[in-house]
C-alpha cells in the first residue's frame, strides 16, 4: 500500500481539475485523474507527469463509478482526498456566449431535459461518487472531501437584489450549485462525528470551457482556493464554504 497521499480529482482532464491534479502531484500526492474520456485522461496524466494516473470515470454512470472505486481499492487500498470537480453548465453546443446561455435558461423557458442533464453531472454525480468512495475514505487516517461549487449557488448572496449577478440566477447551472451546496451540507452532517472532513469551495471565475472561455481569471488563479483547501492537513478545518484565502461565503 502506498505511503503517499492518494487523491481522486473528477473532471481532471482539463481546466481547473487538471491544474488541481498538477498541484497535488507537485506535493508528492498520487493523483487519479478522473476523466469521462479515458484517452483525454491519459493525455492529461501524461502531461502532468509521474504521480498522475488516468482513471476512466463518468460521474453519471453507476458502472463507471463502481469500476473506478474498485480500481482505487485494488491499487491503493484507500483514498485520502476526493475533489468533486466535474461539472457542466450546459449540454448545448451552439451557444454563442454566456449572455445567450443565461437568456435561454430562464425559469419560464428552461428545457427540463437540459435541467436534468446538468443536475445529473453537478448534483447527482458528486453524490454518487461520494457514496462509492466513502468506504475508501474511511480507510484513511486523514481523509478530506472538497466539493467545487460556485458563489452563484449561495442563496443568501444571490437573493440580494444589490448583488451584481442577482438577475443571472437560473434553474439550470446556478440552481444546480445551490443543490450541490445542500448535498454537501448533508455530507458534512453525516460525517461530523468522524475524522473525515468536508469542505465546500467556490473557485474564481475561471477562463475555461465551462463558461465558454469568458472567465475573468486564469485557471491558476481561479483554482487557488481549491488547491489551498485540498492541501489542508489533519488539523485543518471542516464544514467550511469559502472563497480564496478562506473568506467565508454565506449559505
Amino acid at each position: 500500500m502506498s505511503t503517499n497521499r492518494i487523491a481522486l480529482v473528477t473532471g481532471a482532464n482539463q481546466g481547473m481539475g487538471r491544474h488541481v491534479a498538477r498541484e497535488l502531484v507537485s506535493d508528492g500526492v498520487t493523483v487519479y485523474v478522473g476523466s469521462r474520456d479515458l484517452a483525454r485522461g491519459e493525455a492529461a496524466a501524461s502531461e502532468i507527469g509521474e504521480g498522475a494516473t488516468a482513471l476512466q470515470l463518468d460521474v453519471t454512470n453507476a458502472a463507471s463509478i463502481a469500476s473506478a472505486a474498485e480500481r482505487i481499492r485494488e491499487e491503493a487500498g484507500r483514498l485520502d482526498l476526493l475533489v468533486n470537480n466535474a461539472a457542466i453548465s450546459t449540454t448545448r453546443t451552439n451557444v454563442r456566449d454566456m449572455a445567450e446561455l443565461i437568456a435561454m435558461a430562464k425559469a419560464s423557458t428552461a428545457p427540463l431535459d437540459e435541467v436534468r442533464a446538468v443536475w445529473e453531472v453537478n448534483v447527482f454525480g458528486p453524490l454518487a461518487v461520494y457514496q462509492a468512495m466513502l468506504p475508501l475514505l474511511r480507510e484513511s487516517s486523514d481523509a478530506r472531501i472538497v466539493n467545487v461549487t460556485s458563489a452563484l449557488g449561495s442563496l443568501t448572496t444571490i437573493s440580494d437584489p444589490a448583488f451584481a449577478h442577482h438577475s443571472a440566477f437560473e434553474p439550470i447551472y446556478a440552481a444546480s450549485k445551490s443543490a450541490l451546496n445542500a448535498v454537501t451540507l448533508s455530507m458534512m452532517t453525516e460525517l461530523e462525528t468522524t475524522g473525515i472532513k468536508v469542505n465546500l469551495v467556490s473557485p474564481g471565475f475561471a477562463n475555461t470551457a465551462l463558461v465558454n472561455f469568458e472567465g475573468t481569471e486564469s485557471v491558476e488563479d481561479a483554482s487557488r482556493e481549491v488547491v489551498r483547501v485540498a492541501r489542508l492537513g489533519p488539523n485543518g478545518p471542516t464544514g467550511t464554504f469559502t472563497l480564496w484565502e478562506g473568506v467565508d461565503i454565506p449559505w
